[in-house]
């Protein structure tokens, strides 16, 4: 290799503000643009940049013997995570959009119309407009780092990408793969990347540099065939067909709630159909009307709420460092919080259950997480060894004394939970924290007779814990800053999103779904079919029913809870009468394969989704659907709208903002509506509280709309101000 990455400065460009561009040069005439946000942790593109490339590169050609140009980045782990998400938010109309999705196209242009070769040199993430800038280039190579990303997740936040993605993808990889990157927003490692087309190299971070290079040298490259199946997509029938099947597919997932995906779909078949000079346009006045659709605006509020969230440990104190957890019980949710402790905060943790038995089966649930992530090739076999040797196992207290933190996860039995405090005092440390694994009991009754009650705390997890991104951080009035902080931090770390609730039966989430299912169980015992049920929350946005849900989390379970909240809160919890036969017929949904959907026996394939009519004859009913879906919606979802509402106005929830994080990521409310408080806004909130005095009338008291909402309704006041 005779090339030597020696590199010198160019004087910096005089701008009013800093350049987020610098430029220098390698020994042999090779311009090294070095990207670098000033007082940011990683790289987003933002408006006044579009001024500050075009310089960089009118510095760059002046020089008189350019070879070529690397784009690198100067932070750490990250290339370019995307576009400045309030930039586009400053947007008050569709043509000011527009104006940025076309000042973003002309840089791109600029880049991808210099005549020597520009090669982006990628380590980290590289999302949304940073891959458009990388797509622009003539070569990309990227890290085999783990940290290396690839995607356009522009339709996470119900946009397309504007700065020419939707045209030059499509020709880099084809059709077919380019929309299903743009359409479900994934991103793509960097093996994937290498075999796709996407990226010309993948190598170790310590040569990408070098080898960047090395590509520079070698000139310009030929524009890449694409693969045979890809070459028939472009064709007159391939594309026919291919946009008629994808059109079927996404409206089929989407319910048309997500106008994004149809206005990808658009531009990308205008590009291929009328070139690319019309899918620019196209793409530009797309990407201008989707900012102004309530749609984006609800997913953008998810996203700066999520933001906003991450720099909240819902107490005024400093973190302390776990260095070693411990989990108590072996059963699904221990070990589930068990892997995702070893896994993704990679901290040691150590199982107590009260036989192997219960420590196998938790190995077990770590081992299979980890085979598939293996069989997926995102994680190589050596690693998958060194994250299961941070799990131990136990069947005493032997090793507690180290541990920082407890997370308990046995049974829902109040004597028990508080049995377990007192032996963890007994064995651990005097500044180890008790957090509790309940979804109803009350924390402070768990903590009652604690020798030391600062240091307990629940912590809720949802089911399958390594899926499922929430959790509910629950202090009671004893619980110490300093624990409160620890524990949201540890959450974090284990890659979840956590959200501190008040201590009150059921919580928030489950107070909140509690309602909901009843209703749906109601609509059942009215002579409404599972699937018909299911379908109208489907097609309303949730990305299950409530049946079906129910199922997912256990009949067991969530009946469970019901009386717990009942007690609380009185008769608006009360569940249907006749109910109580699917319990007794020892229905407990997947977990034992008989719920209210049919389940494959083991060793046998899964079959599509169906209900199970035998528990018609159960509840003594023949299912005749007379209700309309939307009815069937509005009576499940207003109810869960009112709990909402007053779990704000009784301090359950902090803001209106961790009840709708909590609703979305704890139980898949629609997104693209924003959570319930901020689609209550958009509905306005006289609307709700006649839409509940209308049901109230119809169907009882416990759709009367509660006290918090009225007077929202009488003052016209909004839940975010």
């Amino acid at each position: 290799m005779n090339q030597k990455p020696l590199i010198f400065p160019v004087e910096k460009l005089e701008t009013a503000t800093p350049s987020a561009f610098t430029l220098h040069f390698t020994e042999d005439d090779i311009g090294i643009i070095t990207i670098d946000v000033p007082d940011e942790k990683v790289n987003t593109l933002k408006a006044e940049f579009v001024h500050q490339v075009s310089q960089i590169l009118h510095q760059a050609q002046q020089h008189p013997k350019l070879k070529g140009l690397i784009f690198v980045s100067g932070k750490k782990d990250s290339f370019i995570a995307g576009a400045d998400i309030s930039m586009i938010s400053r947007c008050t109309q569709a043509s000011e959009a527009e104006e940025l999705a076309k000042k973003g196209q002309t840089v791109m242009a600029q880049i991808a119309g210099l005549k020597v070769p520009v090669v982006a040199a990628i380590h980290g993430a590289c999302l949304g407009g940073g891959l458009e800038l990388a797509l622009a280039c003539n070569s990309r190579i990227c890290s085999l780092d783990d940290k290396t990303q690839l995607g356009l997740p522009e339709v996470q936040l119900g946009l397309l990408p504007g700065s020419g993605g939707t045209q030059r993808l499509p020709r880099l990889i084809g059709a077919p793969k380019a929309l299903d990157m743009m359409l479900t927003g994934r991103s793509i490692r960097a093996k994937q990347a290498l075999r796709m087309g996407l990226v010309d190299d993948a190598v170790p971070q310590s040569i990408l540099l070098q080898t960047a290079i090395e590509r520079v040298n070698k000139g310009r490259i030929s524009k890449r065939v694409l693969p045979c199946q890809a070459r028939l997509a472009q064709g007159p029938l391939g594309k026919t067909l291919l946009f008629h099947f994808v059109r079927k597919q996404t409206r089929a997932k989407s319910k048309g709630h997500y106008p994004a995906t149809e206005k990808i779909i658009d531009v990308v078949q205008t590009g291929l159909t009328q070139g690319s000079g019309s899918g620019y346009q196209a793409e530009a006045r797309a990407f201008g009307e989707l900012v102004m659709t309530p749609q984006s605006e609800a997913l953008r509020g998810l996203f700066f709420a999520s933001t906003a969230l991450k720099k909240d440990l819902g107490a005024e104190a400093s973190p302390r460092e776990i260095h070693n957890v411990a989990v108590l019980g072996g059963g699904l949710m221990g070990g589930g919080i068990a892997s995702v402790t070893a896994t993704k905060a990679g901290v040691p943790v150590r199982i107590k259950d009260i036989n192997q038995q219960g420590i196998s089966h938790a190995f077990k649930t770590s081992w299979d997480l980890l085979q598939g992530k293996v069989k997926r090739g995102h994680l190589k076999r050596a690693e998958q060894q060194r994250q299961m040797m941070l799990i131990s196992g136990t069947t005493d207290y032997s090793g507690f004394r180290q541990v920082d933190l407890v997370v308990e996860a046995v049974f829902e039995d109040l004597e028990l939970k508080q049995k377990m405090i007192r032996e963890v005092e007994e064995n651990a440390a005097q500044q180890t924290i008790f957090a509790s694994n309940t979804s109803s009991l009350p924390i402070h009754e768990i903590a009652r007779g604690a020798a030391r009650p600062e240091q307990v705390i629940g912590l809720h997890y949802f089911s399958p814990v390594d899926k499922m991104p929430l959790v509910e951080v629950i202090p009671h009035a004893h619980t110490s800053a300093e624990t409160i902080a620890t524990t949201v931090a540890f959450a974090r770390k284990q890659g979840k999103t956590a959200i501190v609730v008040g201590d009150s039966a059921g919580f928030y989430v489950n107070r909140i779904l509690a309602p909901y299912i009843n209703e749906a169980a109601r609509c059942l015992l009215e002579g409404e079919s599972i699937e018909h049920i299911d379908n109208a929350l489907v097609n309303f946005g949730f990305p299950v029913g409530p049946l079906q849900l129910l199922d997912e989390v256990g009949i067991d379970v969530g009946t469970k809870i019901i009386p717990i909240l009942e007690t609380a809160y009185g008769e608006r919890f009360a569940p249907p009468p006749g109910l109580d036969a699917v319990l007794k017929d020892d229905r407990k949904g997947r977990k034992n394969g008989k719920g209210f959907y049919l389940y494959a026996d083991k060793g046998q394939k899964a079959k599509k989704k169906q209900a199970d009519s035998s528990i018609y004859k159960l509840l003594n009913l023949t299912p005749k659907n007379k209700q309309a879906e939307s009815d069937i919606a509005d009576r499940c979802v207003a109810l869960m709208l009112n709990e909402a509402v007053r779990c704000l106005d009784d301090g359950t929830v902090r803001n209106a903002r961790d009840a709708d994080i909590g609703a979305v990521f704890g139980i898949g409310f629609p997104p693209f509506l924003g959570g319930p408080m901020r689609y209550i806004d958009s509905l306005g909130a006289d609307r709700v509280v006649k839409k509940l005095q209308a049901l109230q009338r119809q169907y009882g008291e416990r759709f009367a709309p509660c006290d918090a909402l009225l007077t929202r309704a009488a003052e016209g006041q909004k839940l975010y101000s």
